[in-house]
């Protein structure tokens, strides 16, 4: 489990030097194109949800970056119950429902530190090395890694953590957050968690 901190505003009661992202994973996938990215991100959800635990196994929390699909009034735990709702993206859901104790944070665009606490909640965590998965790899997960990288954190993005409309579009965006972001692209097993955790 996370190293407990003492902060008075309760705001971040972990402590780590990384933290784990998972981007839009709370996804209903009922859009265009909806069901051709489903069918390739199911394999990465079981990625994720294997990383996820072997993060929280080496202290890392965890922090679903999430749409808010446009509705302003709704809250993490509505979204949650949305899409878990005989949606599309049920059995992806379900691989990757949140714990009690992970954080959230809604976004109203692409990225996640867009309009959004993330930065804060970051700081309060102490992390330095981010972990990104979830879906779009060339949408969301890009747009956020771009705004990670021009913010000094160290990236990971476990290149079977991540999917795309297309796997072409998908390696392609892998490709530029390794070549311009500096992102390690490792697969998940060999992201050394217990290394950029300490």
């Amino acid at each position: 489990m996370p190293v407990r901190s003492h902060d008075l505003h309760g705001s971040a009661p972990d402590k780590s030097a990384a933290a784990l992202l998972l981007i839009d994973v709370i996804n209903d996938f009922e859009f265009p194109d909806g069901e051709q990215l489903l069918q390739l991100a199911l394999p990465a959800a079981k990625k994720i949800a294997s990383l996820k635990k072997r993060a929280r196994d080496a202290g890392i929390p965890a922090i679903y970056v999430n749409d808010n699909f446009g509705r302003w009034r709704s809250d993490f735990k509505k979204i949650v119950a949305h899409c878990r709702n005989e949606s599309r993206g049920k059995q992806f859901l379900e691989l990757l429902l949140p714990d009690e104790d992970d954080y959230f944070v809604l976004k109203p665009k692409n990225s996640g530190f867009y309009s959004t606490t993330l930065d804060l909640l970051l700081t309060h965590l102490g992390a330095k090395h981010l972990i990104l998965t979830g879906i779009q790899g060339n949408n969301c997960v890009l747009f956020t890694a771009n705004d990670a990288y021009m913010r000094d954190y160290k990236l990971f993005v476990p290149s079977d953590c991540t999917a795309s409309n297309t796997v072409e579009e998908n390696q392609h965006a892998l490709a530029q957050m390794q070549n311009v972001l500096k992102a390690d692209i490792s697969i998940a097993e060999e992201v050394d968690l217990k290394a950029i955790s300490s």
